[in-house]
């Protein structure tokens, strides 16, 4: 006589049984910090497009209440806070680039097992991390190169991180073989071309990531313009958010004659706050799949 032999269980489920209270909790605090970056950003948007009795009543919260687009229309009728973003832009995008050039020749050589005094180079460079000469030096010095009052005082000094270096030197080390390097050698491959046909192609996920923390450290940086910058036409728009938050009490922004303010000081602030982070984040998108390998293997790794 033959017995019958159970059906397997449905799969569906099957994962089900792996799933352990800890999951859950996890799961619980990366919804919660989720929520701390996303509901004050709603909360600013939904402002920036409500009535002015809405906003002034506090009835808005994360949804508009009588949407209303006169502080956009004034934040880009005001000459001042275009140049402003216009200026910005570009001068992040060149902050951004040099500065990938930079930590670039600065991490490939130190990768290099056959480097000379590798490690007192590398000690030279993170040591500038933990130590500083200090705020009135650095005037002074900015002073007697003749950088005040100009752009590259904005871009030049913080073009190099070294602890963007540090990612990449431990993203190339564990990334790219010795192998790979012995093979070039007998090619013939001088160091430009391995660093340009083997090391960048191979680097794109580090590349996107540190590109990605220069522009937004670029574009949220603003102490520097409030020492350094004192003509108007300079300022970066994160200084002038910075001057209007600190003047909500008066107005909201010193906005152009010609940019007709019918909106409130805090509906043209919110108007203002997202006039200056969308650009930002509209660069995520094109940089999303190679963020989270970047700045794993950089940073775990090595």
């Amino acid at each position: 006589m033959t017995t019958a032999t159970p059906k397997k269980k449905d799969n569906l489920f099957s994962g089900v049984n792996h799933v352990r209270v800890s999951d859950f909790v996890i799961a619980f605090v990366i919804l919660l910090l989720s929520l701390t970056c996303v509901i004050p950003f709603l909360h600013i948007a939904a402002k920036s497009i409500s009535s002015n009795t809405a906003v002034l009543s506090k009835k808005v919260y994360l949804w508009p209440i009588g949407i209303n687009f006169e502080a956009y229309t004034s934040v880009f009728k005001d000459g001042q806070l275009t140049h402003s973003m216009i200026y910005t832009i570009w001068m992040t995008l060149l902050f951004t680039v040099i500065g990938m050039i930079v930590t670039t020749f600065a991490a490939y050589p130190l990768a290099r097992r056959e480097l000379k005094g590798r490690g007192i180079f590398a000690f030279i460079l993170m040591f500038t991390m933990y130590f500083s000469a200090g705020l009135i030096p650095e005037y002074l010095l900015y002073k007697d190169l003749g950088l005040l009052n100009s752009m590259w005082v904005l871009v030049l000094p913080l073009s190099f991180s070294p602890y963007n270096m540090l990612i990449m030197r431990s993203f190339i080390r564990s990334t790219i073989p010795d192998s790979l390097y012995e093979a070039a050698d007998l090619d013939g491959a001088s160091h430009f071309q391995i660093l340009f046909r083997i090391v960048l192609p191979l680097s794109k996920p580090i590349i996107a990531t540190l590109s990605l923390f220069y522009a937004v450290g670029r574009w949220n940086a603003y102490a520097d313009a409030k020492y350094y910058i004192t003509t108007k036409a300079l300022q970066p728009l994160q200084y002038l958010l910075s001057n209007m938050v600190l003047n909500s009490g008066q107005d909201a922004v010193s906005l152009s004659e010609s940019a007709a303010v019918e909106s409130t000081p805090e509906v043209l602030q919110a108007a203002v706050v997202m006039f200056a982070t969308i650009p930002i984040m509209l660069v995520y998108p094109f940089v999303q799949k190679y963020f989270v390998t970047g700045t794993m293997i950089g940073a775990v790794k090595g």
